[in-house]
């Protein structure tokens, strides 16, 4: 189960103790928690949205205005500036790798958002480390002995982040270390809270977070020689164009994209381009259709199978489905 200490300090006692002791749903299959002003409390496990019920008097709490500012009072207290900043950019990483998303009014300055205010809704994803879950595909992203630029293909709830957590892992603490540099943008791969990876990458790894893809993969390549960078959801121009320049560097890639086939990522005109100079030389295409984290096929950079599903996923396997 994930580690939600860190977590139940950040909530005012009497909700904490709401959702601790609900009995909508078990906490080790808990993903994530809505809280939005004038609504109930709403759980998200085993990818359903369910309401939360108090043990107690049966009914759903109802989130108020004074339960915001409680929670956000709680939450700054990390660091004022630090918060002030991260509510700027939609988010803040607490201990234990959680995220906790903002929405509300955007106040704007300079055509660009100054800060939430007020507040409406909080959205709480549960951080999780499914060690092991790589295990059985890591040798497939190998040819002779050399790791090969790899991209993770899956639709948005497969998986993708937990098992690209673990690779970046897996290759950290292979045989002589692989020196990794993880490119962070929004806090879900490493989790860093004041400096400190809260999620397990192994010793070999170095982390930039809150920085955009493509400044990020640069400024990696520049100052701590990485053997391979791995980023989690390529979209933008930049972003492939700085994959393009790792490529071309003779840094090797581990990415991650949106998605649910070849011919889909074919028809992006970017990402189209990289496809066509066949310099990916590894697609692990994740589904649900087993469950989260589906390995439905790996693939070679010419698109022959070399590895097709079987079994069940490594989410339900490792025991949180």
């Amino acid at each position: 189960m994930a580690d939600l200490e860190s977590l139940w300090k950040s909530l005012p006692p009497s909700m904490a103790k709401i959702i601790k002791e609900n009995e909508s749903c078990s906490l080790e299959h808990l993903e994530e928690i809505r809280l939005r002003l004038g609504q109930p409390i709403l759980l998200k496990a085993e990818g359903r949205w369910i309401p939360c019920i108090s043990k107690n008097d049966r009914k759903r709490h109802i989130f108020s205005n004074c339960d915001m500012k409680a929670c956000v009072s709680l939450l700054s207290a990390y660091s004022l500036y630090a918060f002030a900043e991260e509510i700027r950019q939609g988010f803040l990483t607490i201990e234990g790798g959680h995220r906790i998303g903002f929405c509300g009014k955007a106040v704007m300055e300079d055509g660009k958002i100054k800060t939430l205010h007020p507040i409406s809704s909080l959205n709480i994803r549960i951080a999780r480390e499914v060690k092991g879950c790589a295990d059985h595909i890591f040798p497939y992203l190998f040819d002779n002995g050399r790791f090969c630029h790899t991209l993770i293909l899956s639709p948005p709830g497969c998986g993708k982040t937990t098992l690209l957590r673990e690779l970046i892992r897996n290759l950290s603490r292979a045989e002589g270390g692989y020196a990794v540099g993880v490119v962070d943008e929004r806090g879900e791969i490493a989790g860093m809270c004041g400096g400190i990876a809260q999620m397990d990458l192994g010793e070999c790894t170095d982390v930039i977070s809150g920085c955009p893809k493509a400044e990020g993969m640069l400024l990696l390549l520049r100052s701590m020689s990485p053997q391979i960078i791995a980023v989690d959801e390529l979209g933008r121009e930049s972003d492939f164009l700085a994959a393009s320049d790792l490529i071309h560097a003779g840094v090797k890639l581990l990415c991650t994209v949106h998605g649910s086939s070849l011919e889909e990522l074919e028809k992006r005109a970017f990402l189209g381009r990289l496809l066509a100079h066949q310099v990916v030389e590894r697609f692990v295409i994740l589904s649900a259709s087993q469950g989260v984290g589906t390995v439905e096929a790996i693939l070679d950079g010419t698109g022959r199978a070399i590895y097709k599903k079987g079994g069940a996923s490594w989410y339900k396997a490792s025991g949180f489905a």
